[in-house]
């Protein structure tokens, strides 16, 4: 049984901290997922659906590389605002 007065759960900050890393390296593989959705797209061959436009494809590569960025920057501020891990959580 756990001590009276000690928590059963990590902090709320450390916890926090965490998820945030978590989020951050998880950017890489919803990047890798979202950049491999054009080779799902139509392809110009006879007897097919239309085929999408290069402008499109290239409009959707670099809106999906400014999302990545964005992510990131959002995430890195939130990590920044976060407290630090003390001596004694790191210990656990």
């Amino acid at each position: 049984m756990a001590k009276p007065g000690t928590p059963l759960f990590l902090e709320r900050g450390s916890y926090r901290q965490r998820r945030m890393m978590d989020a951050v390296k998880l950017i890489a593989i919803l990047g890798a997922g979202l950049w491999m959705i054009p080779l799902l797209w139509p392809t110009a061959e006879p007897g097919t659906a239309q085929a999408v436009p290069l402008s499109q494809a290239l409009l959707y590569v670099f809106g999906v590389w400014w999302f990545l960025i964005a992510i990131a920057y959002v995430l890195a501020r939130k990590i920044r605002d976060l407290p630090e891990q003390s001596d004694e959580t790191e210990a656990m």
